[in-house]
C-alpha cells in the first residue's frame, strides 16, 4: 500500500517541446497530454498573469482594457524568463496525473544553435517547475528519433523541422548529428506577410487569429488550381475605423507565401551542398523528412521536392515528431546520456539577462 501510494505521487517522465507557437508535453505511457499555445495573459493593473495557454489564446485580439496577451518565447528561445517559468509550471502541472506533486525526470528540446545563456534560462525554467532532473536534446535529433530514425543506423537521414519561428535541419548518423543548421525563419512569417499585404493594399487591419486561418485554409505553397478562388476576410477598416470585410483571391496570396517558402527551400538546398560525399549519397537515396507545424502548409512537400530534386516525406502528425522523439529517450538512457546537450560546468557560469 505504501509503494502504491508513493507511485501515485510521481508522474511518469515528461517530454517537453516548448516552441514559440505551442508547448507540447508527452508523458511516458500516455503520449501527448498537453498541446496548447505558448501564451500568457497579463493584467497590467494588477501586474499578474491571469491566463495561460488556450485560455490566453482565446483572449488574444479580444483582450479587456487592462489585459495584454504575450508570447514569452521568441524564435524558439526564452525572451521573458519569469513569464516562461510561470507558463511552463502551469503546463507541467496540467500534465501531471493523479494529484502528482513530483516529476522525476524530463527531456526538453532546444535549438541546435542555442546559446549557453538561452540554454540556462530553459533549464532553470524547467527545474523550477518541479522537475527533479532535466535533460536537453537538440530539436532536430529529437524529431529524427520521433519519425523512426534508428540510432544504430550508419547511413545518414535528413530531417527538416519547420516551426512557427525557426527552421532546424539535422542530418543524423549512428544516433548523432553529423551536420545541422538552424535559421530564425518559420511559418509565422507567412502570417505576418499576409497581414501586411492586406493592411497596405486593402486598407484592412486583421488579427493574429484571422491571419492564421487564411494560411491554414487558403494558402498553398504551389500555384493554386483556381487563382480566382475567393475568401472573405473581416477586420477593421484603417480609414474609418469601422468593422469591414474585403475579398482576397488565391492568386493574390500565393506569391506572398511563396517568398517565405522559397527562403526555407533555399536554406535546405544550401545545407545539402555542405554534406560529405557519403552522407550526400545516403540523402539522395532517402530524401528528407519534414516535421513541425510548418509541414502542414498545403503542398509544401511538393514545392520543396521540386526545388531540391529529392524525395520529401511528411509523416503522420508531423507536429508531434519532436516530442515523441524526446519520449523515446526514456527507453534508451545510455543514448540520452550520450546525446544530451546539458553542459553543467558552462551553464553554471552563464548569467540570465532576460526581461522579467
Amino acid at each position: 500500500m505504501a509503494l502504491s501510494s508513493l507511485k501515485k505521487l510521481v508522474t511518469d517522465y515528461l517530454a517537453i517541446d516548448m516552441g514559440t507557437a505551442n508547448t507540447i508535453i508527452a508523458v511516458k505511457g500516455r503520449d501527448v497530454v498537453v498541446d496548447e499555445p505558448s501564451l500568457v495573459a497579463i493584467s497590467e493593473t494588477k501586474d499578474e498573469i491571469v491566463a495561460v495557454g488556450l485560455e490566453a489564446a482565446e483572449m488574444r485580439g479580444r483582450e479587456g482594457r487592462d489585459i495584454v496577451v504575450v508570447a514569452p518565447l521568441s524564435a524558439g528561445v526564452v525572451a521573458d524568463y519569469e513569464k516562461t517559468k510561470h507558463m511552463l509550471a502551469y503546463f507541467v502541472k496540467k500534465a501531471k496525473s493523479g494529484g502528482s506533486q513530483v516529476t522525476r525526470e524530463a527531456v526538453l528540446s532546444v535549438l541546435s544553435d542555442v546559446t549557453h545563456v538561452e540554454q540556462r534560462a530553459m533549464l532553470n525554467a524547467a527545474e523550477e517547475s518541479g522537475i527533479g532532473r532535466v535533460h536537453m536534446l537538440e530539436e532536430g535529433l529529437a524529431a529524427a528519433f520521433g519519425v523512426g530514425v534508428d540510432p544504430d543506423d550508419k547511413r545518414a537521414s535528413a530531417v527538416v523541422d519547420i516551426g512557427a519561428a525557426s527552421l532546424n535541419i539535422a542530418v543524423v548518423t549512428k544516433g548523432a548529428i553529423s551536420h545541422s543548421r538552424s535559421e530564425r525563419i518559420g511559418s509565422d512569417q507567412i502570417n505576418e506577410a499576409i497581414t501586411l499585404h492586406i493592411k497596405r493594399n486593402l486598407g484592412l487591419q486583421i488579427g493574429t487569429e484571422t491571419a492564421e486561418e487564411i494560411k491554414r485554409n487558403f494558402v498553398s505553397a504551389v500555384v493554386p488550381d483556381d487563382l480566382q478562388d475567393e475568401m472573405l476576410v473581416k477586420g477593421r477598416d484603417l480609414q474609418t475605423g469601422s468593422p469591414h470585410a474585403v475579398t482576397i483571391t488565391a492568386g493574390e496570396v500565393y506569391p506572398i507565401a511563396e517568398k517565405i517558402v522559397r527562403r526555407i527551400a533555399e536554406v535546405i538546398k544550401d545545407t545539402l551542398t555542405e554534406l560529405r560525399p557519403e552522407v550526400a549519397a545516403d540523402i539522395y537515396d532517402r530524401g528528407i523528412v519534414l516535421t513541425g507545424g510548418g509541414a502542414l502548409l498545403r503542398d509544401i512537400d511538393k514545392y520543396i521536392r521540386e526545388f531540391i530534386d529529392l524525395s520529401v516525406i511528411i509523416p503522420d502528425e508531423p507536429r508531434y515528431a519532436t516530442v515523441r522523439g524526446l519520449l523515446k529517450m526514456f527507453d534508451a538512457p545510455e543514448l540520452l546520456d550520450r546525446v544530451s546537450r546539458n553542459e553543467p560546468g558552462i551553464l553554471a557560469d552563464s548569467e540570465i539577462s532576460f526581461e522579467t
